[in-house]
């Protein structure tokens, strides 16, 4: 399901982004606090985009590119997911962007839509969000999403810092 904002548009994953989500998989900048810095290979790209295909089939969420509005191009991509996609586990959103779009408020406006997309539609009650502690810029985000701070807790196999939201429901 698409979402869209002011300045964005969220697109479930399919094969026409492969190459920009490629030009984040391959670049060191992006993947430095994922993967724990290692680049994807191509062939890792298309397996992640099945992959999230594959659980859009099962769950009606995943992963979106973002898409800037006005030139078309993908500038990042988010996702509400099960946290570290262990199925029972708290609902997940998560950001990253193609480093000449940092500073624009693109990760705040799109995680805004999850958000909302999540509440609306997934009727979840209760986001977290991680990162890795050295990753200040998505603390902010997190921050100016009105998350608060949890805890330092593994997931990904590594620590992260773990913000929470509770949503609030007007029936």
């Amino acid at each position: 399901m698409d979402l869209e904002t002011a300045r964005l548009r969220l697109e479930p994953y399919d094969d026409s982004h492969f190459e920009g989500l490629r030009r984040m998989d391959s670049d060191a900048s992006v993947m430095r606090y994922i993967n724990k810095g290692i680049v994807k290979t191509p062939q890792e790209t298309w397996e992640a985009i099945r992959r999230v295909q594959s659980r859009w089939e099962q769950y009606g969420y995943s992963w979106w590119v973002i898409k800037e509005k006005a030139s078309g191009d993908i500038v990042g991509a988010a996702c509400l997911q099960h946290l570290a996609n262990v199925d029972g586990a708290p609902l997940e959103i998560g950001w990253r962007l193609i480093p000449e779009h940092h500073g624009k408020g693109y990760a705040t406006e799109a995680a805004k839509a999850i958000i909302a997309f999540a509440a609306e539609r997934a009727g979840a009650t209760y986001l977290v969000a991680v990162a890795d502690p050295d990753n200040i810029p998505s603390h902010r985000v997190m921050q100016r999403l009105g998350m608060t701070y949890k805890a330092i807790e593994q997931h990904y196999d590594v620590p992260c810092v773990v913000y929470e939201l509770t949503l609030r429901h007007t029936d």
